[in-house]
């Protein structure tokens, strides 16, 4: 007995060992993880979109990332949005770093930063990327949430993938859900499977009393942006330029042409300025897309048994690349390419927000005139649905065109003798110069400045009229600027070459004094 005790004694205490030096590598791989996974300090001044000239008052912002290859450091665009200042700092280490942005897709919500101080990547390995994993399979989620200064490990279930609204810049995008809250300051760390990326946590659901729902940007998405960093130029998602609605309805299907075993989305509107023109037309009806059969619900099965919107399969190409379409037109059947071009600033007259550029305004005798954008309606703050002006919420659910791109607005007056009369005038969309109809921002612009008329007629879609007086406008320019202490009559660059012509209202002409 004794010499069988033996034996199994040694095999036991070998199996301790094996057991012992597993564990020591497993706590040491996961240390050397940790290593990778970065805070980021962020001082971002935003623009003041009420006073474009000016600069709202500095945030300090606090997010995470990961130590990717080329020595770079993925996280999320909104965590270095408007950064003025950006610091990195290690796990475990005091040290800050100073960083910069190396490229910034703002609709993907990502970003890649980049040290040039090399001594920061010194024991940190650069993480890889994994595949996304299946739905209720564990990963894990690090970052520096608010509330203090170490790092913080969480884990969830991956419970849905779909495309979902990304917050920081409104776009529709594949995103994947996992029921683990994504606190500020987690967002732009990485979410890990098996040791590699196979996320980077996004954003919280807050709404209707959700609770520990968090959104991270998935590997398809990554992957694209990666992609298109390659060159350094941003050329972000590609753009079909049609669009659909549901075929639910068996009237709409049959109207449409549709057999009753055929599915697909009815397009009810192609730009014309946009690649699907060249292919599409209203009353088609779009069958499959790179291969993909659309469902009458818009969706496409992108992996066994799960579905999501069919941009998916546009949103796997890249600006240039030809996407193969299947379409139905008055019964019969087509099989067609779409080369892809880069989408174009909005298709609605209200530009999307966005980050890192000050904004455009021109001041005419006191006036101070913008273009309508969301960065405009969220000064409204958080409940901008409900407090910005009706006419601007009504106008994002409008079309551009070609003859009407964007709209321009009178945001205020600012009181002089010149614009008596008009001094509690706000917030007003107008559609004319002169009787010359308003295309755009910049073209609004040069029209007021190459006016040779006496007097400036501004009118609005209901006839409402501003007159100004143009010599008076002229006049008065430069002491209004001085009055209220802003630097230019007009943001930089709006008129390019003209803009560098010699100017009769710069700031430092004014006189002395008050307006009267």
């Amino acid at each position: 007995m004794k010499h069988l005790l033996k034996p199994c004694l040694l095999k036991l205490g070998l199996l301790i060992l094996c057991f012992s030096q597993l564990t020591h590598a497993d706590n040491r791989e996961r240390e050397q993880l940790k290593r990778s996974i970065i805070k980021i300090y962020t001082t971002a001044a935003a623009p003041d979109y009420f006073n474009p000239w000016a600069l709202l008052n500095a945030k300090q912002i606090s997010g995470s990332g990961a130590v990717i290859k080329g020595q770079q450091i993925l996280t999320n665009a909104h965590v270095v949005a408007n950064g003025s200042f950006i610091q990195v700092q290690r796990h475990g280490d005091a040290q800050k770093f100073r960083a910069r942005v190396k490229f910034v897709s703002h609709d993907a919500d990502l970003a890649l930063l980049t040290v040039d101080d090399e001594a920061f990547f010194d024991d940190t390995r650069a993480l890889t990327f994994g595949k996304l994993p299946e739905l209720q399979e564990e990963v894990t989620v690090y970052g520096y949430p608010i509330g203090g200064k170490s790092l913080s490990i969480t884990r969830g279930v991956l419970s849905r993938v779909e495309h979902q609204y990304y917050a920081h810049a409104e776009s529709y995008l594949m995103a994947g859900q996992i029921d683990a809250a994504i606190n500020p300051g987690n967002s732009g760390g990485p979410v890990i499977s098996n040791g590699k990326i196979v996320g980077v946590a996004m954003q919280t659901n807050n709404s209707n009393g959700a609770e520990n729902l968090g959104y991270f940007v998935p590997p398809s998405v990554i992957d694209h942006v990666l992609e298109d960093a390659k060159d350094g130029v941003h050329q972000g998602f590609p753009e079909l330029g049609a669009v659909t609605q549901s075929l639910e309805s068996p009237s709409m299907k049959a109207a449409a042409g549709l057999a009753p075993d055929q599915e697909g989305a009815l397009v009810v509107r192609v730009f014309e300025d946009a690649p699907a023109a060249q292919v599409l037309q209203p009353g088609d009806v779009l069958l499959q897309v790179d291969g993909f059969d659309i469902a009458a619900d818009r969706t496409i099965e992108w992996r066994e048994h799960q579905r999501t919107n069919y941009h998916f399969a546009v949103d796997q190409y890249h600006v240039g690349d030809p996407l193969p379409v299947r379409f139905a037109r008055d019964g019969k059947i087509y099989n067609e390419e779409i080369t892809l071009a880069a989408t174009p600033p909005s298709r609605s007259l209200v530009q999307g927000e966005k980050f890192d550029q000050r904004p455009r305004y021109y001041i005419y005798g006191g006036v101070v005139f913008v273009p309508l954008n969301m960065n405009l309606i969220k000064r409204w703050g958080g409940n901008w649905h409900s407090k910005a002006p009706i006419e601007y919420l009504y106008a994002r659910n409008q079309w551009s065109s070609p003859e009407q791109q964007e709209l321009v607005v009178a945001l205020k007056v600012l009181p002089a003798p010149v614009n008596l009369g008009y001094h509690d005038w706000k917030n007003w969309i107008i559609e004319s110069v002169n009787g010359e109809p308003i295309r755009d921002f910049q073209q609004f612009a040069q029209l007021m400045e190459a006016s040779e008329s006496e007097y400036i007629e501004l009118k609005d879609g209901a006839g409402y009229r501003m007159v100004l007086d143009s010599a008076a406008a002229r006049e008065q320019q430069p002491l209004i600027l001085q009055t209220y202490h802003i630097p230019e009559r007009h943001s930089l660059g709006l008129f390019g070459a003209l803009a560098e012509r010699g100017e009769e209202v710069k700031t430092g002409d004014a006189g002395l004094g008050q307006i009267q």
